[in-house]
């Protein structure tokens, strides 16, 4: 594994949850497709710039893209995107700290399914990493409650629940996709490789999505453009967060990143206090702990 893995998981959690607090202010503005466009709309422009710059400093060209680049790519704008819309869909019911928490079952779905699929094998302690990590998980999900069967079966049938789990459905299958479809390109480095899959990526989905709003919902394209001030800053912070995510992918097991980048709930915590004025409770905590827990594990496993 090439150890730029690590320092990209952390830097991709803190700029998703920065771009995610930012959407969940959009979306008092805007509808749930509206939030979600702006990530790709206003990102796109950032993700060619990091692409072209770092292509020029390494003097290479752009690589010929394959029908599997091609495949992959497209499943990863796909998956991507309709975590998107199901994470937003699920602040609505029970809040950002919450939402994003269930979310986060994306990394045990993503280690059992690279397990089952691709071989990736982990190491015992990053598996008993991410038990204590969905325990954490858990605790934010039962907002305090005792953590019995009957409580965790009546969490899990809630429309956030449901919405959360699949949004960590979609996002564990695009992070395969994405990893897929870099390891198809040749000619450039790791880091050319990840920044040209965002760059497809994110024009996929900005093509998908102004296309479904132009025929479907023009006045929430309308609303994108009245608020471009924070749909840049959107922009930024999603390009950003994913290229860090796509170097991750590229570098290291895709399961691996996405349990280190369970700090993003750490950082979320963080920006729901501070920046939303959402209180913090104390199984806010312990459950931000067990996170913090089987992050360290699972980076211990790997050294």
């Amino acid at each position: 594994m090439n150890p730029i893995w690590l320092p990209a998981s952390l830097l991709g959690g803190l700029f998703q949850a920065w771009r995610t607090a930012l959407q969940q202010r959009l979306r008092a503005e805007l509808s749930i497709s509206g939030a979600g466009l702006v990530r790709y709309l206003y990102g796109v422009p950032f993700a060619f710039v990091f692409a072209g710059i770092w292509l020029t400093v390494q003097r290479e060209a752009i690589p010929v893209f394959g029908a599997g680049f091609a495949a992959f790519a497209f499943a990863g704008a796909i998956t991507q995107m309709a975590g998107t819309i199901l994470l937003i869909m699920a602040f609505g019911h029970r809040g950002f700290v919450v939402g994003t928490a269930f979310s986060k079952t994306e990394a045990v779905q993503a280690a059992l399914v690279t397990a089952l699929f691709l071989g990736e094998r982990l190491p015992l302690l990053a598996w008993i990493g991410i038990v204590a990590g969905v325990a954490g998980v858990l605790m934010l999900a039962l907002a305090g409650r005792g953590v019995s069967w009957r409580e965790i079966w009546r969490a899990l049938g809630q429309p956030a629940a449901l919405c959360g789990l699949g949004a960590g459905s979609m996002f564990a299958l695009a992070a395969i996709a994405v990893k897929l479809a870099t390891a198809e390109l040749d000619g450039v480095d790791l880091i050319g490789s990840a920044l040209i899959t965002l760059v497809v990526v994110m024009a996929t989905q900005t093509a998908l999505h102004l296309a479904w709003v132009s025929v479907r919902d023009r006045d929430t394209l309308r609303a994108v453009c009245r608020q471009w001030r924070t749909s840049s800053q959107v922009g930024l912070l999603s390009a950003l967060g994913s290229a860090c995510w796509y170097i991750g992918f590229a570098a290291a097991p895709a399961a691996l990143v996405r349990i280190v980048g369970q700090v993003e709930v750490i950082f979320t915590i963080g920006f729901a206090h501070f920046y939303l004025r959402e209180p913090v409770r104390w199984h806010e905590i312990v459950g931000l702990l067990l996170v913090v827990g089987g992050v360290m594990m699972a980076l211990l496993a790997t050294f």
